[in-house]
This record gives C-alpha cells, sequence and structure tokens, in this order.
C-alpha cells in the first residue's frame, strides 16, 4: 500500500489521525505526516477509512505494484 499526504491540501483538521493514530501523526505546524516507519501503512485496517475521513481528500491510498 502507498500513502500520499499532500501538503499543499492538507489543512490539519486531524481526522486521520484520529481516525488511525497508530499510521499518521500531526507535525508541530498541526499538518498531517505518517510515523515514521509506516509509509507503507503498516498493516492497518484504518487506513483506508483515515483518508476517506479527511475533509480536503489530502490523503490518498494506492496499491504499491508488485
Amino acid at each position: 500500500m502507498r500513502i500520499g499526504i499532500d501538503r499543499d491540501v492538507c489543512i490539519g483538521a486531524g481526522q486521520c489521525a484520529l481516525t488511525a493514530p497508530d499510521v499518521f501523526t500531526q507535525d508541530d505546524d498541526g499538518y498531517s505526516v505518517l510515523l515514521p516507519g509506516r509509509e507503507d501503512g503498516g498493516g492497518s485496517p484504518l487506513v483506508r477509512e483515515a483518508a476517506r475521513a479527511c475533509p480536503v481528500g489530502a490523503v490518498t491510498v494506492g496499491e504499491t505494484a508488485s
């Protein structure tokens, strides 16, 4: 799984961090970032829900090519 956060779109609502706190957090400015080592989602079933919860669509989830 590939997770993207468009920092130009992110408004810092924090819905991703609330939905999947084992994958997302917020930086010192309040914008979403992936936790270290979680660039692939870490197998969390909540990653797709976190992307849907983003009010501005800044979080994207895609499959990686095998």
